[in-house]
């Protein structure tokens, strides 16, 4: 019975993608969803990866760089889209992004000073511009760029405590600059586009210490965020 089951799975999914494939691929496909795209405004939703660091600008040339370790966190969001004109589309793409880094001060000897783990939990406001190709069978190749402001509620820049209480603390607010490219994939009853794209924080999100001397903010001229973000959207 369990080989029968599994040997089902297999033929129904290979099955799944011939047609797939067949849809997306042949010389002379069956053309999905012909006028979706043609709608003044539609919705959707994402699901995706994130992988952020963090770049650093120093006042004074130092021998070793904090080092920043990254981890892959993961991104959920919705996704209006407003049709400007048949090549160029507004998009505002709200969502939650959740990612962690530990930063690394190589100066120190104790871990309780050369580690500092920064989580966050961000409610990210992206405002971009797609700019589509012509459509060729069920594929549209496309790119995006635009402008996102970022609401980090891990923030703690109201705590009085800092780093020598082993509090690193950034600020709330962030904006930053995105670029990327992605392909629109017409199913017969949805359109499946996975995307990628890059983050480049413009704005210093560092919260000093109080200490104007500190060992962990004091040489740092400006922190910014960087990210790769990889998303699955769904129309």
């Amino acid at each position: 019975m369990k080989k029968t089951v599994i040997l089902l799975l297999l033929v129904l999914s290979t099955k799944g993608y011939s047609q797939f494939a067949k849809s997306m691929f042949s010389k002379d496909p069956i053309i999905n969803l012909e006028n979706w795209q043609k709608q003044r405004l539609y919705f959707g939703y994402y699901l995706g990866f994130n992988s952020f660091d963090f770049k650093f600008d120093y006042k004074n040339v130092v021998n070793q760089d904090i080092q920043v370790k990254k981890t892959t966190g993961f991104n959920v969001g919705v996704v209006a889209d407003l049709r400007l004109q048949e090549y160029i589309n507004l998009r505002f793409e709200p969502g939650l992004y959740y990612t962690k880094r530990d930063l690394y001060y190589p100066n120190f000897s104790s871990k309780n000073d050369y580690l500092r783990e920064v989580n966050s939990t961000y409610i990210h406001f992206p405002l971009l511009l797609k700019f589509s190709s012509l459509r060729t069978g069920n594929i549209r190749p496309y790119l995006v760029g635009g402008m996102s402001t970022t609401l980090n509620l891990s923030s703690n820049s109201k705590s009085q405590d800092d780093n020598s209480e082993q509090k690193f603390r950034v600020k709330p607010w962030t904006a930053a600059y995105e670029m990327g490219v992605g392909i629109d994939f017409f199913t017969e009853y949805f359109i499946f586009s996975p995307s990628i794209r890059g983050m480049f924080g413009i704005t210093d999100e560092l919260v000093r210490d109080n200490d104007p001397n500190s060992p962990w903010t004091g040489n740092i001229d400006s922190m910014k965020s960087r990210a790769i973000l990889i998303n699955f959207t769904f129309h």
